[in-house]
């Protein structure tokens, strides 16, 4: 099932060189499009593995409306095919990653990954909303409690998670927190499509949401805000990124609206251009009726641009906070920042230490 070890070979660092195991990892998880935050979580490990000269594949887990060939990616389409891969691949480090609840077939999924990669696995649940609802309920006799035990190492993205884990009857000494992002700058050279920059320019404030178009982003509340804003704002306008089964549902929202016209429904962006498009816009909105961290916000307060989200008590230090599903506050919210005087920003650096403790983690386990 597993690979052989592979040979010692020398990886240069700090100007120094240390003999390190190329280790093949395979990580399964929501694949782009759309682009989401485990998707970004996904891609970046598998950067900064490929860079340090290593082999990553990855398994799509959710199903994407454009499957492009690429090397060491695999979708296979019911669990029959997972299986099938799991038993095929060989691999050192097998790396399940989850967003979201977890109902009983997301926990059989996990049964099964546990067991093709036995010692060798680890798990990262990404949803903050899963730990506030169950760190009360959790119990170590329980089909939870049994799956999340029989990973290696299981990585917390909040405190929260590791005490709810903990109270699964995981030992601390298979816990680790560690926050499931890098921090980039935008890449000078990537070209914003014109009709982006066009809407960007005319809008006074540009209003930025990027998020999947599910219901528990609340992107309807976004929508509906906009008139108490528009009313003091006349030039503002709302651009929201992402893609998601709700898409149909919120364009007939858009245009029924008399200002429709000020709300850019962009669809599915590239992180690329997302990342400029935070960098340049007034205001990002977040608001959620049921999430933990997220990708977008922690970019946009990396670079400095204010931060609307809905407060569920796991937001970073900096946004500022509205009461969940509060129509009035976030347009209240939007009008005061709005009119404060702009910042010159720092020109940031990027910050990939947790994805490199992702990394360690994997050599840990390997050297156990």
């Amino acid at each position: 099932m597993m690979v052989k070890p592979h040979p010692v070979f020398l990886i240069k660092a700090d100007n120094q060189f240390f003999p390190t195991k190329r280790m093949h990892i395979v990580q399964l998880g929501p694949y782009p499009p759309p682009e989401g935050g485990v998707c970004r979580n996904i891609l970046a490990i598998r950067e900064q593995l490929v860079k340090n000269g290593h082999q990553c594949s990855v398994i799509a887990t959710s199903k994407s409306p454009k499957i492009v060939a690429e090397p060491d990616v695999y979708h296979p389409q019911n669990p029959f095919q997972l299986i099938k891969l799991l038993s095929r691949l060989k691999f050192d480090i097998l790396h399940v990653h989850v967003g979201g609840e977890l109902p009983r077939r997301v926990l059989a999924f996990l049964l099964v990954c546990s067991y093709f990669g036995w010692q060798r696995s680890v798990f990262t649940l990404h949803s903050g909303g899963y730990a506030s609802e169950k760190s009360k309920t959790a119990r170590k006799y329980s089909l939870a409690g049994f799956v999340f035990r029989r990973f290696k190492r299981i990585i917390s993205v909040n405190t929260l998670m590791v005490k709810m884990f903990e109270k699964f009857g995981v030992d601390k000494k298979r816990l680790r927190l560690i926050l499931p992002f890098a921090l980039q700058n935008p890449d000078p050279s990537v070209e914003i499509p014109p009709s982006f920059k066009t809407f960007a320019k005319n809008q006074h404030p540009f209003l930025l949401s990027v998020s999947l178009l599910e219901d528990e982003y609340d992107l309807f509340l976004q929508i509906d805000s906009l008139e108490r804003v528009l009313e003091k704002l006349p030039e503002a306008g709302l651009m929201i990124v992402g893609s998601g089964s709700l898409e149909s549902e919120i364009k007939a929202a858009i245009a029924n609206k008399s200002y429709a016209h000020k709300i850019y429904l962009a669809g599915n962006v590239e992180h690329k251009i997302t990342l400029h498009l935070i960098n340049e816009c007034d205001i990002l909105i977040r608001t959620t009726k049921f999430d933990g961290d997220a990708i977008s916000v922690r970019e946009a307060l990396h670079l400095e641009t204010p931060v609307i989200t809905t407060d569920n008590q796991m937001r970073p230090e900096g946004v500022h906070l509205i009461p969940i599903q509060n129509s009035q506050a976030l347009s209240e919210m939007i009008l005061y920042l709005a009119t404060k005087p702009e910042k010159n920003k720092t020109p940031p650096h990027s910050d990939s230490r947790n994805i490199e403790e992702v990394i360690k983690l994997y050599q840990e386990i390997l050297e156990v």
